[in-house]
């Protein structure tokens, strides 16, 4: 069950419960995926029977006290035809690292980039930026853009090629 946070606590038990429920009701048909529509939200909103105000409001709520952390597209790359995925990592000054960082993660050819600790004396590498291509030359030539980018700030890299497919999704509530 979702917990209610403290903006709930002013509301009588009723409408407590009554959002409770419904919020519950949007998370179980949402987790799974929007749905392929022009107006997705019109068209889950139609399907829980409320409006899509009510819907968009319940939403936001549930953003705004964190049960929702966020809502976005996440695209299926190999569905798409991107079957190659390179991890970039770079060896990149700790007093850098966040600025370096911020630059690589706004390239269009990066799917995503984080800042982890250095392993020493194996692994020099902190920063880490995956790279999506339809084939290793692809993705190679992506990470070679990113090395152009970074310069001499880079000390050194390497890029690690998936080798298999985990099923990746968040977390779901049971019931649905």
């Amino acid at each position: 069950m979702l917990t209610c946070t403290s903006k709930y606590n002013t509301m009588d038990n009723a409408r407590r419960d009554e959002f409770t429920e419904l919020d519950r009701r949007i998370v179980l048909a949402a987790q799974s995926g929007l749905p392929l529509d022009v107006r997705p939200y019109d068209y889950l909103a139609s399907e829980l029977g409320v409006t899509p105000e009510v819907l968009m409001d319940r939403l936001q709520a549930m953003q705004t006290d964190g049960r929702i952390r966020r809502i976005g597209v996440v695209p299926n790359h190999y569905r798409l035809g991107y079957i190659a995925n390179g991890m970039s990592v770079w060896d990149i000054a700790n007093g850098d690292v966040q600025a370096v960082g911020r630059q690589v993660g706004a390239m269009e050819i990066v799917s995503h980039c984080y800042h982890r600790p250095r392993r020493l004396p194996g692994w020099p590498y902190n920063l880490f930026a995956m790279v999506h291509g339809r084939s290793q030359d692809e993705v190679m030539a992506k990470v070679a853009r990113i090395a152009q980018l970074l310069g001499h700030r880079a000390r050194q890299h390497d890029v690690l090629f998936s080798t298999r497919i985990l099923k990746k999704t968040g977390l779901r509530l049971a019931g649905g």
